[in-house]
């Protein structure tokens, strides 16, 4: 039998437990808190059985009509435009992609490279990738400066697609990589930064490890947030 999902007063119970001593503002913090952890599960569960549909020959009108809207619509959130064989990327860091070309798009490079990455990991601000960045002292600005690129703020989806360099090629095969280490079955926000530290002689590495934020102190603050938010909420 189901486990069922916790109700609004087991959740308020919840972040009450978590903050004892926090007082309203404390507590909406980690109301926060909650809310995001419960809101990038609730993505990787649909992003799973949504690809579990596809694989077993389900089409895109099937699966709208379970989903109660329409196909483009379906069509679009779960594959933002994002060619084949990028199935198993959470909606998060599908838009990391789609950023990263607009991005590039916008600075008029001919490519998406992995500083384009860079800059996009703060697109979900919600992201693992951008909150333990953030939380380390880094911003998209200070990564736009560092790199010596002038970040776009929401910039415009390219109208033609825009081809990744062998760099950011590399970059997606470590994401991949990244995330069969960890014994995950998705590649989230997380796996693409990490796999930035794959090059450690490349230019937004080099800015990473220059604002402070060398590879054992992300991946150490990725692993405490992955381990609270499969203890707060287990699947």
């Amino acid at each position: 039998m189901m486990m069922p999902a916790p109700n609004l007063q087991e959740l308020i119970d919840t972040v009450r437990a978590d903050t004892p001593a926090g007082g309203p503002l404390g507590e909406l913090a980690q109301a926060s808190e909650t809310a995001g952890d419960l809101s990038q599960l609730g993505d990787k569960l649909m992003d799973h059985f949504v690809d579990q549909a596809r694989r077993a020959g389900h089409s895109w009108s099937e699966i709208s009509g379970v989903l109660g809207v329409s196909k483009q619509a379906a069509h679009k959130r779960f594959t933002g435009a994002i060619a084949p064989g990028f199935e198993r990327f959470t909606l998060r860091a599908r838009k990391v992609l789609s950023v990263a070309a607009a991005q590039a798009n916008a600075l008029e490079h001919g490519t998406v490279r992995p500083e384009h990455m860079l800059l996009a990991l703060f697109g979900p601000a919600e992201g693992l990738a951008a909150l333990v960045l953030t939380e380390t002292g880094i911003s998209l600005e200070s990564c736009a400066q560092q790199l010596g690129m002038q970040a776009v703020a929401d910039p415009a989806p390219p109208t033609a697609a825009v081809p990744y360099s062998p760099e950011a090629m590399e970059l997606l095969r470590g994401s991949v990589e990244e995330a069969l280490r960890l014994g995950h079955n998705y590649i989230g926000t997380e796996h693409l930064l990490l796999a930035l530290y794959r090059d450690p002689e490349s230019v937004a590495t080099r800015t990473l490890v220059e604002l402070g934020a060398d590879r054992d102190t992300i991946a150490t603050r990725l692993t405490e947030k992955l381990a609270a938010l499969t203890l707060k909420h287990p699947v």
